[in-house]
């Protein structure tokens, strides 16, 4: 239906304008889905695992919880941490608790001396004030707790996703998402992107090599700026190294979206002229590729790799033109 509406000689700005408007509304009402889906009801009071390893008289090590629930009800000298459980405090922890795909519930009576870190659940302490350090902290995200406790329980399970209406629900998300960001940065910077398009064209492995070297480069000197540098100047630097990174996915998707969409339209429909269907066709093909069970770390990998080659790349006027035959 785009299709027909979209005239193969329509200025690309006014097509994109076009797609974008119609793409709105349809994003904005499967994003009001998610939301809704993933919604978790508060309760007043959690009951924690009853299924949890009870860890009881004097700990003076670590507890861990690894694909299980721990309930404390001793004492412990360190820290307690769960992968996939819940952490139930009724004794006295004197270092720090955290929770990943699980729940912290402190029992009214309990103490926890350090900091209180939940990822996927929710920190509960009843409607008492809980035994905490004053200068300890909370940190807490509280969403998809199922979904964290079955990673953290069967970590094989994210090389074989579980098709359900959730999972096209999300692809068709991504595909909307990238679609939309796609069309506003070749709207903004064409030539930019049209460059790196013909550097990936004309020599992706050499593109590649170098975003490997640079993934390798940065992830070691980020290392030895956290161990080595003041506090403050390695998290500056992490910091850049993030922005880095994800401004060269944003950029690097695009290109390399772009460079499928072309290919797909030069091979299988020699007599499309419409840009916005042709960078649709690349988003759709490297979500899909992106969504095969076992391969999509792989191609997550490539498109990290290669995108920071096309960042690191796209500063510098390298002749990546090959040699024409018999040419000087």
């Amino acid at each position: 239906m785009i299709a027909n509406q979209l005239s193969p000689e329509m200025p690309f700005s006014a097509c994109a304008a076009q797609l974008f408007r119609k793409t709105i509304p349809l994003f904005a009402a499967l994003l009001l889905w998610l939301m809704v889906v993933q919604a978790q009801p508060a309760t007043e009071t959690h009951p924690g695992d009853p299924q949890a390893r009870v860890i009881d008289g004097v700990s003076n090590t670590t507890v861990f919880g690894l694909g299980q629930s721990i309930r404390i009800t001793g004492s412990v000298k360190e820290g307690a941490i769960a992968f996939g459980g819940d952490v139930i405090v009724e004794g006295t922890v004197d270092g720090d608790v955290a929770a990943i795909g699980g729940s912290v519930i402190q029992r009214e009576g309990s103490r926890i001396g350090g900091d209180v870190i939940v990822l996927g659940g929710i920190y509960h302490h009843g409607k008492a004030a809980p035994g905490r350090d004053p200068q300890s902290v909370t940190i807490m995200y509280a969403g998809y707790e199922d979904q964290l406790r079955h990673v953290m329980r069967e970590p094989f399970s994210l090389l074989k996703p579980q098709l359900s209406a959730k999972f096209f629900g999300y692809r068709i998300l991504a595909v909307l998402l990238w679609f939309i960001i796609s069309l506003a940065l070749t709207a903004v910077m064409p030539n930019i992107v049209s460059r790196a398009v013909a550097r990936l064209q004309l020599s992706s492995l050499r593109v590649a090599l170098i975003g490997l070297l640079g993934a390798v480069v940065i992830t070691i000197g980020v290392a030895v700026c956290l161990l080595v540098t003041p506090e403050v100047i390695g998290a500056m630097i992490s910091i850049l190294a993030l922005l880095l990174v994800l401004v060269a996915t944003l950029f690097g998707r695009v290109v390399i979206f772009a460079a499928t969409g072309h290919w797909l339209q030069r091979r299988f429909l020699p007599r499309l002229r419409s840009e916005s269907i042709t960078l649709l066709l690349g988003v759709i093909f490297w979500v899909v590729l992106a969504s095969l069970p076992y391969v999509w770390p792989i191609v997550i990998a490539g498109l990290l790799v290669v995108s920071l080659g096309l960042a690191l790349t796209a500063r510098y006027r390298i002749n990546w033109k090959k040699s024409a035959p018999g040419g000087a």
